[in-house]
C-alpha cells in the first residue's frame, strides 16, 4: 500500500480531528506557567502599564510572525521538528543541515520539561494544601471562610520553604505530574493530547473567568486597571523592554519546536494565518486575564504587586486568608494553574517523543517513556538543588549563572540561550530559505499579508531575537 502524500509529495500521518482541536491544543501548549505565573510576576516587577503595552506590541509584531512560521514548518513538513525542517529545506533546495534547528528545539524541550515538571509539582502540592483546607472548612460548617485559618503570614510563607527542604515531598509531586504527562502523551494525538485539550481547556477558561469575576467583586479592580493599563513610560527601561521581548517568546512556547510538532498534525485546508492569529490573541488574553485575576486580590489586602516569583506561592496564599471564600477560591486557583501546566507539559514532551517516533522508528509508548523518564531523572537533580545539593552551581564558572542552583541554571540556559537561538534560526530559515511558492500555498495568506509577514520574519524578528540573546548573555549591554 502506498502512503498518501500532500501537494508537495510529503507523506501524511496522524492529524488533528478538526481545526478547533488544533487551536485548543495549541492554546494549551502556549498557555502555561508563563502566562499565569511569569507574566503577572514580570508585570508587577516592571511597573505595570508600560510593560504590558510594550509586551502586547511584541506579541503581534514578533511573536505572531514566529508562531505562524513554526506552524508553517510543521504543516509543510508533516513529521517531527527535525524531519519537518529537513523536508521544507529539501523542497526549497536548501541544505538538509537546517534540520539541526529542530534538534536544538527538541533538546531544549527535553530540558525545559525536566524543571517544568518540578515547578508544576509545587503547584500540585498547593492544590493539596488548599483542597485539605477547604475540606476542613466544609467539616467545620464554614465553606465560605478565608483560607488557612489560624496561620499567620510567616507560617503561610514558610510553607514554600518547608516544601523546598523536603526532597521526598518534592520528588513525589514531581513523579505524579510527570507520570500524568507520560500517560497522556503515550496515548497518542487523538486518544491522549487532543482529548486532554478538549476537556481541560474549557475547564481552564471557566475557572479563569470565574476567578476574574470573583476578584472584580471582592478585590480592587480600579487600582488593578490603573496599574496594568496606565503606562508610566519612564519605567520602560531597556531591561523592561528586553523582559517583554523575552516574555513574548516564552509565553507562546516559541523556540522549543512544540508548535512545529503540533503543526505537523494539521490537516489540509486549515487557514494557517487566521489560526495563528487566534492562538496569539487567546494566549495574550489569558496573560491579561491572569493579571486581572491576581492583582485585584493582592491590591485589596495591601500587598506588594512587585513581590516577584513568590507572588503566586507566598503572597496570594496569604491574601486568600482575608478574602471571602478564600479557602475555596485558593483551591480553584491552584487547580487552574495545574491545568495550565499539564496542557503545556504534554506539548513539551511531544517534541522529543515525535522525534523518537519519526527519526528512530520507536513506538510512541517507547519514545514517551524514554524521554519522559530521562527528563524525570534530570528533574530529580533540579529539585535536589533546593536542599541536598543546594551548594551546587553547575555553571558557576560563567558569571551570569554563577550563583544559580541546578533548576535555575537549566531554566536560565534554555531561556537565555536555547530558546532565542531556536527562534532566531526559525525566522532566518522561513524568512530567507523557504520556497516562496510553498510558503504562499501552505499559509494561504493574501499577497499583502504575505509580504508583511515575510518582512517581519526576515528582518524585524531576527534583530529583536538577537537582542534578547545578546543581552541575556551580556547583561552589561543594558547598563
Amino acid at each position: 500500500m502506498v502512503a498518501a502524500t500532500d501537494m508537495h509529495g510529503i507523506e501524511k500521518r496522524e492529524g488533528w480531528s478538526s481545526r478547533s482541536a488544533f487551536i485548543l491544543a495549541a492554546i494549551g501548549a502556549a498557555v502555561g506557567l508563563g502566562n499565569i505565573w511569569r507574566f503577572p510576576t514580570l508585570a508587577g516587577e516592571s511597573g505595570g502599564g508600560a510593560f504590558v503595552i510594550f509586551y502586547i506590541g511584541c506579541v503581534f509584531l514578533l511573536g505572531l510572525p514566529l508562531l505562524l512560521a513554526e506552524i508553517f514548518i510543521g504543516r509543510a513538513g508533516q513529521t517531527d521538528a527535525v524531519g519537518s525542517i529537513r523536508n521544507v529545506a529539501a523542497h526549497s533546495r536548501a541544505s538538509s543541515k537546517w534540520g539541526w534547528v529542530g534538534g536544538l528545539g527538541a533538546v531544549a524541550a527535553f530540558l525545559v520539561l525536566s524543571f517544568y515538571s518540578v515547578v508544576a509539582g509545587w503547584v500540585l502540592y498547593y492544590v493539596g494544601v488548599f483542597a485539605g483546607d477547604f475540606g476542613s472548612a466544609l467539616m467545620a460548617g464554614e465553606p465560605f471562610r478565608g483560607a488557612l485559618a489560624g496561620e499567620n503570614e510567616a507560617a503561610i510563607q514558610q510553607r514554600l520553604g518547608d516544601m523546598f527542604a523536603n526532597p521526598g515531598l518534592m520528588l513525589g509531586m514531581h513523579a505524579v505530574f510527570m507520570g500524568l504527562t507520560l500517560f497522556i502523551v503515550g496515548r497518542g494525538v487523538h486518544g491522549g493530547i487532543e482529548k486532554a485539550a478538549t476537556w481541560l481547556m474549557p475547564l481552564f477558561f471557566v475557572l479563569l473567568v470565574g476567578i476574574v469575576i470573583y476578584g472584580a467583586v471582592v478585590g480592587d479592580m480600579t487600582d488593578t486597571l490603573a496599574f496594568l493599563f496606565t503606562p508610566d513610560w519612564s519605567k520602560l527601561t531597556p531591561e523592561v523592554m528586553n523582559a517583554a521581548l523575552g516574555q513574548a517568546l516564552f509565553s507562546l512556547s516559541l523556540g522549543i519546536a512544540g508548535i512545529i510538532t503540533y503543526g505537523s498534525y494539521i490537516t489540509e485546508g486549515t487557514k494557517l494565518g487566521s489560526t495563528a492569529a487566534l492562538i496569539a490573541v487567546a494566549d495574550t488574553g489569558v496573560a491579561l486575564l491572569a493579571g486581572l485575576m491576581i492583582f485585584p486580590i493582592v491590591l485589596s489586602v495591601g500587598l506588594d504587586p512587585a513581590a516577584g516569583p513568590t507572588l503566586v506561592f507566598q503572597t496570594l496564599p496569604f491574601a486568600f486568608q482575608s478574602m471571602p471564600a478564600g479557602s475555596l477560591i485558593g483551591m480553584l486557583f491552584f487547580i487552574l494553574i495545574f491545568v495550565a501546566a499539564i496542557t503545556s507539559s504534554i506539548s513539551i514532551l511531544e517534541v522529543p517523543t515525535a522525534w523518537g517516533v519519526g527519526e528512530r522508528g520507536w513506538s510512541r509508548p517507547k519514545s514517551t517513556l524514554i524521554f519522559g523518564g530521562a527528563a524525570f531523572l534530570v528533574g530529580i537533580a533540579c529539585l535536589l538543588g533546593y536542599n541536598v545539593w543546594k551548594d551546587v552551581h553547575p555553571l558557576g564558572f560563567w558569571d551570569i549563572f554563577a550563583d544559580l542552583d541546578i533548576l535555575d541554571t537549566v531554566d536560565g540556559f534554555t531561556g537565555k540561550i536555547m530558546l532565542p537561538l531556536g527562534a532566531f534560526f526559525v525566522a532566518v530559515f522561513v524568512g530567507w530559505k523557504a520556497d516562496r511558492k510553498m510558503v504562499a500555498e501552505t499559509t494561504g495568506l493574501s499577497n499583502g499579508m504575505l509580504v508583511l509577514w515575510r518582512f517581519l520574519l526576515a528582518w524585524l524578528c531576527p534583530i529583536a531575537v538577537a537582542i534578547i540573546l545578546l543581552t541575556g548573555l551580556f547583561p552589561a549591554i543594558l547598563g
